[in-house]
């Protein structure tokens, strides 16, 4: 276990990343619960990535949800639904992963989906240089489908109650109190439980970065 500020846990992904040798772009997933702290820490490691020099591309779950009408065929609060039902693998390993992972042509899609107009979206193909990295926030990110197209796995812990405090902080704009904490404690914290039961996506990460106070992470690399 290590402990320090959050620029010194910054750098010492940014070695993390570096030390991937691929002959292709770096992949690296950062995985956690909702309101863990994902984006957040994955909009920060870019900004000292590109600091460095790499050449990186921020892409998100959120932008490979399948439409609104598809989501929700067991319920808005199912967390079966949440885990099974969401977001759109094959698109996501078809259009970005895949392009961007051994043998692949480095053409790639950042999106294909619009959260806010629920919308498809097919923003132009972008051809990727040999040594970008690609940082790629979101949930469950270690299943099945998705495991093997990481280069490094990054995990971002929070106690799950925890979440369920942030995530009134930040949905208070357009979610009552009591609206979030249905959705939280229905829908997301068992979808969590039951991947952590299943996938057990700690055991797969390289680092695990322990976010409950984000000013003094702890954080802990595993080798595989």
């Amino acid at each position: 276990m290590n402990q320090g500020t959050r620029d010194e846990m910054l750098g010492r992904l940014a070695e993390a990343v570096g030390s991937v040798t691929v002959a292709h772009p770096t992949r690296v997933a950062i995985d956690g619960p909702p309101a863990a702290g994902k984006t957040t820490l994955a909009d920060e490691l870019a900004v000292v990535l590109r600091e460095q020099g790499r050449d990186v591309i921020r892409a998100t779950i959120d932008d490979f949800l399948f439409p609104r009408a598809q989501r929700y065929p067991r319920g808005e609060y199912s967390a079966e639904g949440c885990y099974y039902d969401t977001h759109d693998y094959d698109a996501l390993n078809r259009v970005l992963l895949d392009p961007l992972g051994p043998g692949g042509d480095r053409r790639f899609q950042h999106a294909v989906y619009d959260r806010t107009a629920d919308t498809a979206l097919s923003p132009p193909v972008t051809t990727a240089p040999a040594d970008a990295v690609l940082v790629f926030d979101g949930v469950f990110l270690m299943r099945p489908e998705l495991i093997d197209r990481w280069d490094l796995r990054i995990f971002v812990s929070t106690a799950l109650e925890k979440t369920v405090d942030r995530a009134v902080i930040r949905e208070r704009r357009v979610l009552s109190r009591a609206e979030v904490e249905r959705r939280w404690r229905e829908r997301y914290i068992p979808s969590q439980q039951f991947y952590f039961a299943t996938v057990r996506p700690t055991h797969h990460a390289n680092v695990i970065v322990h976010n409950d106070e984000p000013q003094l992470p702890v954080w802990e690399t595993q080798t595989h």
